[in-house]
């Protein structure tokens, strides 16, 4: 007999789900969210729906990744800096020419043995090969590319990389609402929740008709419902 995901959690679990998917969804803050569900009658700490963030988006993510489409076969690879405790770490991305996010890594480096971490990390959990992968000219690319083999692959210049670059936004945003990373290990558990998520609701909403994007938001609110239930068929 399955177990309920929120077995032993005395809030209802639609209350949780509320709050974990206003905290992914929108660039808000626990303190944010916490305001907006005694908004609407219900009185959580913000220290508790951290934790139901911290449990439940991985959970959530995985879910999301199971029934997730193939992604497109061009990938484009970047990557950003940032602090975590006063020391540099780096951001490694990777989305397709849709701007689905594919992966996202946190490391400490930023050389060929970090770029050969995150390619074969997305090799072995996209289930699809690369048929293009875009990089900008830094050289651990090329390195990296050419020890799996997949220097033929390799596609440089100009702004082809945009599609990369510009990913890098929302997590910026978020970024600056949390006031920085706490630690690599939870940059990298709610990146990774994040990432994909965000794939969900990502409707490209300049490029489609009114009509086709409420197709699409309510398309996307029936997944998010079925992946978020207590027991995931």
């Amino acid at each position: 007999m399955k177990t309920s995901i929120y077995s032993r959690h005395r809030f209802d679990p639609d209350i949780i789900r509320r709050a974990v998917w206003m905290n992914f969804r929108f660039n808000l803050s626990f303190r944010d969210v916490e305001e907006l569900m005694i908004e609407r009658g219900v009185d959580v700490s913000y220290e508790t729906i951290r934790r139901w963030v911290d449990k439940f988006g991985s959970t959530y993510a995985r879910r999301i990744k199971s029934r997730s489409e193939s992604p497109s076969p061009v990938w484009h690879l970047d990557e950003v800096y940032t602090k975590i405790n006063g020391k540099m770490v780096y951001l490694w991305r990777a989305v397709d020419d849709e701007g689905t996010v594919l992966d996202v890594v946190v490391q400490h480096r930023r050389n060929t043995k970090a770029a050969v971490r995150l390619l074969r990390k997305l090799l072995r959990n996209q289930g699809i090969k690369p048929k293009r992968i875009v990089t900008d000219r830094l050289g651990s690319y090329g390195a990296a590319l050419k020890l799996l083999g997949l220097k033929g692959l390799h596609d440089v210049g100009g702004r082809k990389n945009n599609r990369a670059e510009c990913s890098h936004v929302p997590i910026r945003r978020r970024e600056r609402k949390a006031q920085k990373f706490r630690s690599v290990h939870k940059a990298q558990k709610l990146l990774s929740a994040h990432g994909q998520i965000y794939n969900l609701f990502n409707y490209r909403r300049h490029l489609i008709s009114r009509n086709t994007l409420r197709k699409f938001r309510h398309q996307a609110n029936l997944e998010w419902n079925s992946m978020t239930a207590a027991i995931c068929a």
